[in-house]
């Protein structure tokens, strides 16, 4: 049989610069007990391992992650403040499961109830939170189902803000591993998440001592959250998330029959990602990545930086290739917010992008007082510039 020698060449070129998705062998027996789970490398949400990924399943309070991020986005937005204080309502209260023991009409600032929910997982805090919010967990419900269909996911639906069981309340692996990945977004969210221990009423006559579900932080190197979960329907299940020099993983388990095959089925996932991965930083977020000048702002100059930074997942051994990058600005105007996109710095390898990664500011700009503004062309005018 005659070889066709270019039409063999150009398949292989073709083969090795398509996007690859890189499995485990399909019989590993990494996560053997897991009804289904997921590897993922953060950054880019390239997929390093799956098992039935897609499988509608319970997810218990891993559900939380999603509350998470609303109310780290209203944070963001100003909507929120950490001092703010919320009160229980008997419905939040008498929630059951997991709990940090609010009573009715009990008043914790939002931190503290951040604290609740990322560390001891409360139901009670969750629901106080999502009514003062939304007014009603079923209204705050209703902005998590409009979160996740803003993510582009098909195989989750809530019914509660808590992951307690209930009929038509599901995700998948895959799904809560792009919900990881968008909380990972909120960089705050690592500043509970990664708390092992602390407490809540701390100058009170009753301190609850806080102690997290997630014992993987004290057990297994870069791990710093992220939600834990347990009920009769979903059984044992984890999001994880572990970093190590600038390769960050995020590992999903789900249905494990208890916390301990749970925990070691997670840290085998972590091992085989970073047993067999690395990045390749390009670009630090703290990089310069361009300089603007300014005429009639309070800075002379606009300094653009990576909102995250750019990097390139390879598998260990594989050779460090070069890039080029294109940088693109946006039609922006004053005030500037901090980290307000800007513009968007384009990685390229032989012509192809490969990664897009927005620039922003990392501060605040503002446009220069009438005042300021009036000196300032006065000087010129005086000085003949």
């Amino acid at each position: 049989m005659k070889i066709n020698i270019k039409r063999l060449f150009l398949l292989l070129i073709t083969t090795l610069f398509l996007p690859i998705t890189i499995y485990a062998d399909e019989n590993s027996s990494l996560i053997p007990n897991a009804k289904a789970g997921i590897l993922m490398e953060a950054d880019t949400g390239q997929i390093l391992f799956e098992k039935n990924k897609d499988t509608p399943l319970a997810v218990a309070s891993m559900t939380k992650m999603v509350a998470q991020i609303i109310i780290l986005e209203q944070i963001e937005q100003g909507k929120l403040k950490w001092t703010d204080t919320v009160k229980a309502s008997s419905n939040a209260s008498g929630m059951g499961g997991s709990q940090i023991y609010l009573s009715t009409g009990e008043e914790l600032t939002v931190e503290e109830m951040m604290k609740g929910i990322s560390m001891a997982s409360a139901n009670d805090a969750t629901v106080a939170m999502a009514e003062h919010i939304s007014g009603t967990e079923i209204a705050f419900v209703k902005k998590m189902n409009e979160k996740v269909k803003s993510l582009g996911l098909k195989n989750t639906q809530f019914k509660n803000a808590t992951g307690l069981d209930e009929e038509g309340h599901y995700s998948s692996a895959y799904d809560m591993a792009i919900i990881a990945k968008e909380l990972l977004k909120h960089q705050e969210i690592l500043r509970f998440s990664s708390l092992y221990e602390d407490y809540l009423r701390k100058n009170t006559e009753n301190p609850f001592w806080l102690v997290n579900t997630n014992r993987l932080l004290r057990s297994y190197e870069g791990v710093d959250g992220l939600k834990t979960g347990h009920t009769d329907a979903a059984k044992y299940c984890l999001a994880a998330t572990a970093k190590k020099e600038n390769l960050r993983l995020i590992a999903i388990v789900l249905g494990e029959e208890n916390s301990k095959t749970r925990n070691n089925e997670v840290a085998s996932l972590l091992d085989y990602g970073f047993q067999n991965f690395q990045m390749q930083l390009l670009k630090s977020k703290d990089d310069v990545m361009k300089k603007v000048k300014l005429e009639k702002a309070n800075q002379k100059t606009l300094k653009l930086y990576p909102l995250e930074d750019i990097g390139i997942l390879k598998k260990k051994g594989e050779e460090k290739q070069e890039y080029q990058y294109q940088i693109q600005l946006d039609n922006f105007k004053l005030p500037i917010k901090k980290n307000q996109k800007l513009g968007t710095i384009q990685v390229k390898f032989n012509q192809k992008t490969v990664k897009k990664v927005d620039l922003v500011s990392k501060k605040d700009v503002l446009p220069l007082s009438f005042m300021k503004l009036f000196t300032k062309v006065l000087k010129k005018m005086v000085s003949g510039a």
